[in-house]
């Protein structure tokens, strides 16, 4: 166990009354067991956050072979000889039609081939020449992001995601309670706002987490609440409550038109809110009439003022509708248009402006998250915050292991005063009740806890 010169060695020296020390070690103590927990994901997350930043440009880079095409003097071709040159290669269901996104950009069309799986082939829009197919969702990015929401690792994994979202937001609001400078003198802003020492002494590391922690800290509790509305369990049950609500859904999908039981969250990528949208129905009384093409679907989509780069899903049965939605950099811009296969009139039209006070308000910040409303500042300012984590990370592990005992874990030592720890547990168990699997971590990590106290003191 430490010695009271120990604690004030390695963080800012507590206040000499009993009752503030005791509060200092307590929350030190369950600052400690959040890091343990949150920081391996911190890492990952950070990493692989910042890579993905920058998903448009190196996707375009990686495959350049597929995705970029050289600009001709004549217009593109249309849509449907596109589809049948993807089809002589790639034979199956057409599913979706995305449109170039600039004149430099190769079209896609995603066909499910007769297994089942769908796949991208990836074409020039000017001579109608397949450059290639890949997988859908296969590209680079497409992969990195999966590792950054762990969901190639399943349920259970993703769930590992919501708490260390949870726990970080915690570990941000204890570790200020450390930071937090306790005299007022000039003299004593070292640690505060200033680095001491040299990087072999354990000062240094101990300054540079701190100083780091505080200058990166409202990033970490931004992109950990905007994280979490993709989350399993408090994700899904908030988009049901806002959307039961009206608060996130447009108010197009309260009209009178008939819906199926697809979700467009089937059809492909979407927002946070529209995952459960129901997508309408076509008219019954039509099945007599031929329905329109996908030329006439594009050319409504094109009429309608749809942002380039929009994505077409065809409609697989003979109630089925023509899907065309975009979500642009620009939040702004999101749209989805539902048509009507056999009338091609637009049965819902679906825009950012509609969505309702949450919904805008996640959509916003989901888009800040991903380095995309303001451009090329949004990418750099969060690639600086995505090393810094690193950064804390690090100095969270070298000053931890400078300060532990030999063969120790090291944890901080308790406060004298039982309750002064049940009321930190009290604060933090108010994060458990918002964000139930962080409570289930919580309790586990109280009894682990008790565990370690009484194994110790009954070796003692």
């Amino acid at each position: 166990m430490q010695t009271p010169h120990d604690v004030a060695a390695s963080s800012p020296r507590p206040a000499p009354r009993r009752a503030t020390q005791d509060l200092y070690l307590a929350i030190w103590r369950w600052h400690f067991y959040a890091g343990l927990l949150v920081l391996p994901f911190l890492v990952t997350l950070a990493v692989t956050g910042a890579i993905y930043l920058f998903n448009d440009e190196l996707d375009a880079w990686w495959h350049a072979d597929l995705k970029r095409v050289t600009v001709q003097e004549q217009a593109p071709l249309p849509s449907s000889t596109l589809l049948a040159a993807a089809l002589e290669v790639q034979p199956g269901t057409p599913l979706k039609y995305s449109a170039p996104a600039t004149p430099d950009a190769s079209a896609e069309i995603t066909v499910a081939n007769p297994e089942g799986e769908p796949i991208a082939v990836y074409l020039d829009p000017y001579r109608g020449e397949v450059l290639g197919w890949l997988p859908d969702r296969g590209t680079l990015m497409w992969t990195v992001r999966h590792l950054h929401s762990l969901r190639l690792f399943g349920p259970i994994a993703r769930g590992m995601i919501e708490i260390a979202a949870g726990w970080s937001i915690l570990l941000v609001g204890t570790g200020i309670y450390l930071w937090w400078p306790r005299h007022s003198r000039s003299s004593r802003l070292g640690g505060v706002l200033s680095v001491r020492g040299t990087p072999r002494r354990r000062l240094f590391w101990r300054d540079t987490h701190a100083v780091t922690g505080v200058l990166v800290g409202a990033f970490i509790v931004f992109l950990a609440f905007t994280g979490m509305p993709w989350s399993n369990l408090w994700g899904g049950k908030v988009n049901e409550w806002a959307n039961g609500n009206n608060f996130g859904y447009p108010a197009g999908l309260r009209v009178a038109v008939p819906l199926s039981d697809e979700h467009l969250d089937h059809l492909g990528p979407t927002t946070w809110s529209l995952e459960r949208a129901q997508v309408p129905l076509s008219s019954h009384d039509r099945h007599d009439v031929e329905p329109i093409d996908l030329d006439q679907a594009v050319a409504t989509f094109e009429r309608l003022g749809l942002h380039p780069g929009y994505a077409v899903n065809l409609p697989s049965t003979p109630d089925g509708v023509f899907t065309g939605s975009v979500y642009p950099d620009d939040v702004a811009q999101q749209r989805v248009v539902h048509l009507d296969q056999y009338s091609g009139e637009p049965l819902l039209d679906m825009r950012y402006a509609d969505y309702g006070p949450l919904g805008r308000w996640l959509e916003w910040s989901i888009n800040v998250h991903l380095g995309q409303q303001f451009g090329r500042t949004n990418q750099i300012v969060l690639l600086i915050a995505c090393l810094a984590m690193v950064l804390l990370a690090v100095s969270a592990a070298i000053m931890w292991w400078k300060r532990r005992p030999s063969g120790q874990l090291g944890t901080p030592p308790l406060p004298k005063d039982p309750k002064v720890l049940r009321g930190v547990i009290a604060i933090l168990a108010l994060g458990g009740v918002i964000f139930p699997l962080v409570g289930a971590s919580l309790l586990a990590m109280l009894v682990l806890d008790r565990l370690w106290v009484w194994q110790r003191q009954r070796r003692l």
